[in-house]
C-alpha cells in the first residue's frame, strides 16, 4: 500500500478552486481535440529545460496534488500544455537524462545505470545540435550522478557542477547542491546572454531521498517528500516567473519534466531504481510557449525520447535522422497521434545485485513487464497496477513481449566502463550502486525483484536509521540483511562503515575482508580495507594489500592515495610522495590528491610545502573541509588564532567528520600550556559537536569548568 498522500485518493480533500481548475483543463482538452490547427514554429527561440529529480507526476498540483505544493509549476501548466500520460524510459538519474538530451533509448546510447557508464562522444544531443547553430548553451546540475565525468557535458559552453567535492561525503549522505543555488547560477547566466538565443538546462534534486525540506516547507508540510517537492518548485520560481510575466512576448520555450518518480512504498519499493511501476515511471511533462502553444491538458502518450524532436521542431531545426521519438507539435495541432509504444527498463537490480533484469513496454494503455514472473496491467482501468493480467490474458502479454523480443535497429552492447573507487563510493552513498554483479545465463523466479524487494527495504532501513542517528539500530539491521543475503557486497560495505563509526575497527576490517573476498576486482572495497587497516595501526598490511591494485595499468586514484598514506604512516615519505605524483598524473584535476600530498608533507615536517599544497587544493575547490582543518593546525601553531578558529568553523560546517580535529587542536594547545588559546577551540567543540561525541563533550566541559 502506498504511503504517498497525493493523487486520486485525496480528491475529497481538494479545494473548490482545485476542482474548478481540473474541470477547466478537461474543457480545454476537449476543445483542443475538436479543432485542427496549423503547426506553429519559430526559429531563434531560447530553450529552458527544467528537470526535477525524483518527482512523481501526482506530487504536482496540476496533476491532482493537494496542499498547493507547486504553485509555479501549476502556473506553468495553466499557461501551457500539460501531458497526462508521459513516461520515462529509466528509473534512475543518469540514463534518464541521457534519454532526454539525446532523444535516444538507453539501448541506443548505451547508458544503462548511474555507475559504470559514460555517454558516448559520437551521439548528438540537444546541446551539441543547438551549439552548432549558434546557441549559447549552459547546464546547471544539482547532484553527483550528473557530474561532467559521466559524459553529458559535451555541447555545453558552461557545465556547472562545481558542488561536486573532490572528497566523498560521509556514509549515506547525498552529495547535492540546493536547487535555489543552482537556479540562481542559471539565472545569472541567462541574464548575461543578451539577445543571443540560448539553451539552459537546469536540474534540481530536492525530492530525492533523504527527504529533509528546508523551512518554511518543513513546517508547512507534514509529509517531508511533499516539502521537498515544494522546495524544488520554489527554487525554480526565479526562472519561471519572468517567462510567465512576459506572456506572448516571451521568446523562451519552457520544457519541464522529471527524470523519474518515487515509489513511496508502492509495491513494496521504498524509493526508486528496482521496479518500473507507474509511481516511478510516469512523470510530469509541461510545455510552455504562448506564441506557439495553446493552453490545455492532453491525453496523448508522450515519452522522454519525444522531447528532443519536439524542441527542434518548435525552433524550425531539422532533427537528426533515425530518432525513435516524434515531435509532439503536429499532434498538439490536431494531427492523429497513432499508436505509441513506450519502451522502459530498470537494470540496477541486475547490474548491482545480481537480480533479474527488468524491461517492458506500454501500448494503448496496456503495460507489460518482462520478468521471470511476468506482469500485464490495463493502466486505464487499473492505474495502480493492482491486478496482474499476465496469466489471464496470455495473448495480449505475448504481443507486447514480442515487441521486446525484436532486436533494436541500433544497440550499443559494449561493457560498462570501469568506475573509480571514489566515484562508486559516492554513488553508493546515493543508494544507487553496489559491487558489480556478474550476469547469469538464466534468471529464475528466485531472482525476480518482486521476491527480493524486502531486501531493498532492509537496505533503506539501514540508511534511515543511520540518518536518524541510531547507529546501533543501523548496525543490527545491516547484520540482519547479511544473514538473509550474505553475498550482498554492498551491505558488507555499509556494515564496515557503520562498525568504523561505532569505533569497532576490528569488525570493520572483518566486513571489508569479506567484501574483498567476494569482489576482489572492486577497488572501492580494497581501498576502504586499506584505509581501515592503516587507521588500526596495521599500515604494513595495507601497503601489501594495495600493491597489486596500485600496480595495475590503469590504477585507481583512491587506491594510490590510500597506499601513499599507509607508506607515510610507516615513515616512507619519499615513496608516499612518488605514489601521489602518480595519482596526480592519473587525475590532474583532483584537489584531494593535493590535500593528501599536503598531509604527507606535514607528517615529514615540511610545513611550507604542506601549506602550499592545502592552499592550492582550496583554490581548486573551496569546499574541502580537510584542507581547511589542516590549515587551521598550521595557523594555530604559528599563533594566528583568528585564522585558525575561522578555518575550524569552515571545516565542521562543510563536513561533520572534522569535529575530532577541532578537539585535537584544542587538546594539543592545552597540553602545550596555551590554555587561553585552547579554550576557544574546546568551547567551539562543546557547543557544536553532534551527540555522537557526547563522551568527549562531557570531558571537554570538565576541562573548561576548571
Amino acid at each position: 500500500m502506498s504511503r504517498f498522500f497525493f493523487g486520486p485518493s485525496s480528491r475529497r480533500g481538494r479545494t473548490a478552486a482545485g476542482l474548478l481548475g481540473a474541470l477547466a483543463l478537461l474543457a480545454l482538452a476537449a476543445t483542443w481535440r475538436s479543432h485542427s490547427r496549423t503547426v506553429r514554429r519559430e526559429a531563434g527561440l531560447s530553450v529552458l529545460l527544467l528537470t526535477v529529480d525524483t518527482l512523481r507526476a501526482d506530487a504536482v498540483g496540476a496533476y491532482g496534488a493537494s496542499g498547493d505544493p507547486t504553485p509555479w509549476m501549476d502556473r506553468l501548466a495553466a499557461a501551457g500544455v500539460l501531458f497526462r500520460d508521459a513516461h520515462a524510459h529509466n528509473v534512475v538519474t543518469l540514463p534518464s537524462h541521457a534519454n532526454i538530451l539525446s532523444g535516444r533509448h538507453p539501448y541506443e546510447h548505451g547508458v544503462r545505470d548511474n555507475a559504470g557508464f559514460r555517454f558516448p562522444t559520437d551521439v548528438e544531443t540537444l546541446a551539441t545540435l543547438l551549439q552548432s547553430r549558434g546557441y549559447r548553451t549552459g547546464a546547471f546540475v544539482s547532484a553527483f550522478p550528473l557530474d561532467s565525468r559521466f559524459g553529458l557535458a559535451r555541447g555545453f559552453d558552461v557545465y556547472e557542477d562545481a558542488f561536486a567535492d573532490a572528497e566523498a561525503r560521509p556514509a549515506f549522505l547525498v552529495q547535492e547542491r540546493a536547487g535555489a543555488a543552482t537556479a540562481e547560477l542559471a539565472r545569472r547566466w541567462i541574464e548575461a546572454q543578451g539577445g543571443r538565443p540560448w539553451l539552459a538546462w537546469v536540474h534540481v534534486y530536492e525530492p530525492h531521498f533523504p527527504y529533509a525540506p528546508p523551512e518554511p516547507f518543513s513546517s508547512r508540510f507534514r509529509d517531508p517528500y511533499a516539502g521537498e517537492v515544494a522546495a524544488a518548485d520554489a527554487a525554480l520560481r526565479p526562472l519561471v516567473e519572468p517567462v510567465l510575466a512576459q506572456g506572448r512576448g516571451s521568446r523562451t520555450l519552457v520544457v519541464l519534466t522529471a527524470d523519474h518518480g518515487e515509489a513511496r512504498g508502492d509495491h513494496g519499493e521504498a524509493t526508486h531504481g528496482i521496479f518500473a511501476y507507474e509511481a516511478t515511471l510516469k512523470v510530469p511533462l509541461l510545455l510552455h510557449q504562448p506564441r506557439l502553444l495553446r493552453p490545455g491538458a492532453v491525453d496523448m502518450a508522450a515519452r522522454h525520447v519525444d522531447l528532443l524532436p519536439t524542441i527542434l521542431d518548435a525552433l524550425e531545426v531539422a532533427a537528426p535522422e533515425g530518432l525513435p521519438g516524434r515531435s509532439l507539435m503536429p499532434l498538439l495541432a490536431g494531427e492523429p497521434a497513432g499508436t505509441t509504444v513506450t519502451y522502459f527498463e530498470a537494470l540496477s537490480g541486475q547490474l548491482n545485485r545480481g537480480w533479474a533484469p527488468l524491461r517492458g513496454a506500454i501500448r494503448d494503455g496496456l503495460k507489460y513487464v518482462d520478468l521471470p514472473l511476468p506482469e500485464l496491467y490495463d493502466l486505464r482501468g487499473d492505474p495502480g497496477e493492482s491486478r496482474n493480467l499476465a496469466a489471464a490474458q496470455p495473448e495480449r502479454a505475448a504481443a507486447l513481449r514480442a515487441i521486446l523480443d525484436r532486436p533494436p535497429d541500433v544497440e550499443r552492447t559494449g561493457s560498462a566502463a570501469a568506475e573509480s573507487a571514489e566515484t562508486r563510493q559516492r554513488l553508493r552513498a546515493l543508494g544507487y550502486v553496489g559491487a558489480s554483479a556478474p550476469a547469469k545465463a538464466r534468471y529464475g523466479e528466485e531472482d525476480d525483484p518482486k521476491r527480493l524487494i524486502d531486501l531493498d527495504a532492509m537496505m533503506q532501513d539501514v540508511v534511515t536509521l543511520y540518518l536518524e542517528r541510531d547507529l546501533e539500530g543501523a548496525r543490527r539491521r545491516c547484520r540482519e540483511l547479511l544473514q538473509r543475503r550474505p553475498d550482498m557486497t554492498v551491505a558488507l560495505l555499509q556494515l564496515a562503515q557503520l562498525e568504523r563509526e561505532a569505533g569497532d575497527l576490528d569488525a570493520a576490517v572483518e566486513a571489508l575482508r569479506r567484501a574483498v573476498a567476494q569482489a576482489p576486482a572492486d577497488a572501492t572495497a580494497a581501498a576502504l580495507l586499506g584505509a581501515s587497516l592503516t587507521q588500526a595501526g596495521r599500515a604494513v598490511e595495507a601497503v601489501d594489500l594495495l600493491e597489486p591494485y596500485a600496480e595495475a595499468s590503469h590504477p585507481d586514484v583512491e587506491v594510490l592515495t590510500t597506499r601513499a598514506l599507509a607508506l607515510a604512516r610507516l615513515g616512507r615519505i619519499p615513496d608516499a610522495l612518488a605514489i601521489l605524483d602518480r595519482a596526480r598524473a592519473v587525475d590532474p584535476s583532483s584537489a584531494m590528491v593535493l590535500v593528501h600530498a599536503g598531509t604527507v608533507r606535514l607528517m615529514a615536517g615540511q610545513r611550507a610545502e604542506a601549506r602550499a599544497a592545502f592552499e592550492e587544493a582550496l583554490a581548486r575547490n573551496p569546499g574541502l573541509a580537510r584542507a581547511h582543518s589542516s590549515l587551521a593546525f598550521l595557523a594555530a601553531e604559528d599563533g594566528r588564532s583568528d585564522e585558525a578558529l575561522e578555518r575550524c568553523r569552515k571545516a565542521v560546517a562543510l563536513d561533520p567528520r572534522e569535529w575530532p580535529k577541532v578537539l585535537a587542536l584544542g587538546s594539543l594547545l592545552w597540553q602545550k600550556g596555551r590554555q587561553a588559546e585552547a579554550r576557544s577551540y574546546l568551547e567551539l567543540f562543546a557547543a557544536g559537536a553532534p551527540p555522537v561525541y557526547a563522551r568527549e563533550i562531557d570531558r571537554v566541559k570538565v576541562w573548561l569548568s576548571r
